[in-house]
């Protein structure tokens, strides 16, 4: 069966991404930075070792050692700082660019203050800390370097040794910058609510998510492979949130590209030593309904307050580093890094494998069979990714790649993408299961060919269920020719990418791979999703929430394949006329735009005795916006009676909702549905975002 597959320019305007540099690790030869270190058996460094004493293997072949450097660094505090730094207003000239030579023979130390995910007291105690250790634990050996993640990466200050700009750069932060933004943390939809998961764009608002936080630490790792020594990143937050819907191909590509830019991440918790009390602390609201009996509120505070030391965890054990968690004295996460980073060997070869495949390739180093009674212990990273460079590959090359793309555990991120999974009953074991894509147009790389703007697009889609067996696999290829008007337009907008496959009730994951055929851009998104058995128990049955800013005719779309008339005709997403509701894949809209929702409720309540050829249910639903705890709308309530003619014991409810003089802000959004002779009701949630009309400077991408 062929999958439906459309495309469409989203409504939404953000502004263009800046393309973002990626290293490259070769030039006529694969050249590769292997850090060893090297401890005896009373666990003290061992530095008296030449390149000759180590033999290393990249996937079991043994190369020849180009280099064998020591870094031995000092670990002894310089003196105390007693009297206020300088200013550094009226100096003669700022300190000279830190390069990779000037930096050879020091300990690298990268301070990043995400400041929005703490609260101001906790930004209070990350800066503190890093005065205190700046003003008596810096040693001789290091140079300091200050960023900042707030609503964008910054870099303040680059390396150097200077105490006295360092701690004047930090003592000029702003407390409370963003700080409000850490309450904006949540992406996924409420915890009792099985539908309608998503995950955010990074180009559309949430840039507050999980995976924000994670593209700026994965951009700062890259950024730093021009050191070739080992560099510590010591990153200040109150924790990165787990929802359950992120894309977990995003953690995994921050910790890929650290292990290649040799960058070990030291993550310390801001908030200190914590003691929850039941229910949350006054900065959290009560629980309501069920939740206030079953327990289920508390469950899921100390359930999010794990998951995001947990990511915090998997960001230091993944790339050498050590996470400080559940400490008052932020000072130890610093001077654990001088203490990692004291003695080390800088190993250099070039690869036997002179490819550009992308594939991983293991090392294992070894010293030579001489020492072995010393019984050494060596620590070093278990391997590498090698670089690939589309431009140069085959057709057969190509494909290849992006089936590889789809099974690596090594993902791709360069090309940014939001997924959106839903479901919508078709009969008891087979469920439409339409996915939703957006990618960023400024993304695209369009090729002039004649009076048209042309690219290509590369889908792969592939669902697996609880056993890890393939339950379901779309591959598209869609060619786009937009005259150059449109494909400007398209630059500074969204292109939507819609497919759907059918599947039985379960647990699945999903794994999406695209690529752009200009530059060879691949980005990939993997998450979890359910489809619940809606046949069994005795609750009101729905199919997922849609909620959309825009409907637009089948005809109207810039690019497509051909589409499978029936299942075109199962989609419930187009209405009689043709037309098509399109998913908001972020959940963000605009002061002055209409929401469009769309639901099916699954076997109402019919009356005993219905009238002469009508089967007629009772079901009212209507949509109420909260702001925190305070309700800002509650919308008329909207009655529906007739079944969908097409599919049996179907209601589809369909609602319209102006956002006229609505504030800009984050709302949460619920959706009351009640079964009037079932006397059933269920109240689904999902946050979403309103932004002023005509406001696209707030969506600028970090650079």
């Amino acid at each position: 069966m062929r999958p439906f597959v459309f495309f469409t320019i989203a409504s939404l305007v953000a502004q263009p991404a800046v393309p973002q540099e990626r290293p490259t690790f070769s030039t006529s030869t694969n050249v590769v930075i292997v850090d060893v270190t090297v401890l005896g058996r009373d666990g003290k460094p061992v530095e008296n070792l030449s390149k000759d004493d180590f033999e290393l293997y990249e996937d079991g072949k043994l190369q020849p050692l180009q280099g064998c450097d020591l870094q031995r660094l000092n670990t002894k505090a310089l003196p105390a700082l007693n009297s206020p730094p300088r200013s550094s207003i009226g100096r003669d000239s700022p300190p000279p660019a830190t390069t990779a030579d000037t930096a050879r023979d020091y300990r690298l130390i990268i301070l990043l203050f995400d400041f929005s995910s703490m609260q101001p007291t906790e930004q209070i105690r990350a800066t503190d800390a890093a005065v205190k250790f700046l003003s008596t634990q810096m040693t001789s050996s290091d140079l300091v370097s200050i960023m900042v993640f707030a609503s964008s990466l910054q870099a303040v200050q680059d390396f150097t040794a200077d105490r006295d700009l360092l701690i004047s750069t930090i003592q000029k932060f702003h407390i409370g910058d963003s700080s409000e933004l850490a309450s904006l943390g949540g992406t996924g939809p409420d915890p009792e609510d099985e539908s309608g998961l998503f995950a955010a764009d990074e180009t559309e608002f949430n840039i507050f998510n999980t995976d924000r936080k994670l593209a700026a630490l994965e951009d700062t790792a890259r950024k730093l492979s021009a050191y070739p020594q080992k560099k510590a990143l010591v990153y200040f937050s109150a924790g990165v949130e787990k929802t359950g819907v992120d894309n977990q191909s995003q953690l995994r590509a921050t910790i890929n590209a650290a292990v290649q830019s040799n960058v070990a991440f030291y993550p310390i918790d801001a908030r200190g030593l914590m003691a929850s009390a039941p229910g949350g602390d006054a900065t959290k609201t009560g629980a309501v309904g069920s939740k206030l009996y079953s327990g289920a509120g508390q469950r899921a505070l100390s359930d999010s307050f794990h998951n995001q030391q947990e990511t915090l965890y998997s960001l230091a054990a993944d790339t050498g580093g050590q996470a400080l968690l559940d400490s008052n004295d932020l000072t130890l996460g610093i001077t654990q890094v001088q203490k990692d980073i004291a003695s080390y060997y800088v190993l250099s070869y070039a690869s036997s494998k002179q490819a550009d495949d992308g594939r991983y390739r293991r090392i294992q180093v070894k010293v030579a069979p001489r020492l072995a009674a010393m019984k050494l212990k060596l620590d070093y990273r278990a391997g590498y990714f090698a670089p690939t460079t589309f431009a140069r590959m085959s057709s057969s090359d190509k494909e290849a790649r992006l089936q590889q793309a789809l099974e690596s555990e090594n993902p791709s991120t360069d090309l940014p993408i939001a997924v959106e999974v839903d479901y919508f009953r078709l009969a008891k074991d087979k469920y439409f299961v339409p996915v939703s894509v957006k990618i960023p147009g400024s993304a695209l790389s369009f090729r002039s060919k004649g009076r048209k703007a042309a690219t290509e697009l590369d889908f792969i889609t592939e669902v697996r269920d609880a056993r890890r067996h393939v339950a379901s696999v779309v591959r598209d290829t869609i060619p786009l020719k937009l005259d150059d008007a449109t494909a400007g337009q398209v630059g500074r907008k969204q292109v939507q990418y819609d497919t759907g496959l059918t599947l039985a009730p379960g647990k699945y994951t999903l794994r999406f791979v695209a690529r752009e055929n200009g530059e060879g851009k691949v980005g990939t998104f993997e998450t979890p999703f359910t489809i619940p058995d809606l046949s069994a128990g005795n609750a009101l049955r729905l199919s997922s929430v849609i909620l959309s800013n825009q409907r637009q005719p089948l005809k109207q779309q810039i690019a497509a394949v051909k589409n499978d008339k029936e299942l075109l005709a199962e989609n419930p997403l187009i209405d009689n006329s043709g037309r098509k509701i399109v998913p908001n894949v972020t959940r963000v809209f605009r002061s002055g735009q209409n929401l469009f929702v769309y639901l099916e409720v699954y076997d109402p309540m019919m009356p005993e005795n219905p009238s002469q050829n009508r089967r007629a249910a009772s079901v009212a639903a209507n949509l109420t916006l909260f702001n925190g705890t305070q309700k800002v709308m509650d919308t008329p309530q909207v009655h529906m009676t007739r079944l969908d003619s097409r599919r049996d014991n179907v209601l589809p409810v369909r609602l319209t909702i102006p956002f006229n003089d609505l504030r800009p802000g984050q709302y949460t959004c619920q959706i009351n549905v009640i079964d009037e002779l079932g006397r059933k009701f269920s109240f689904p949630r999902t946050p979403l975002f309103v932004m002023a009309a005509g406001d696209p400077g707030a969506l600028t991408p970090a650079p």
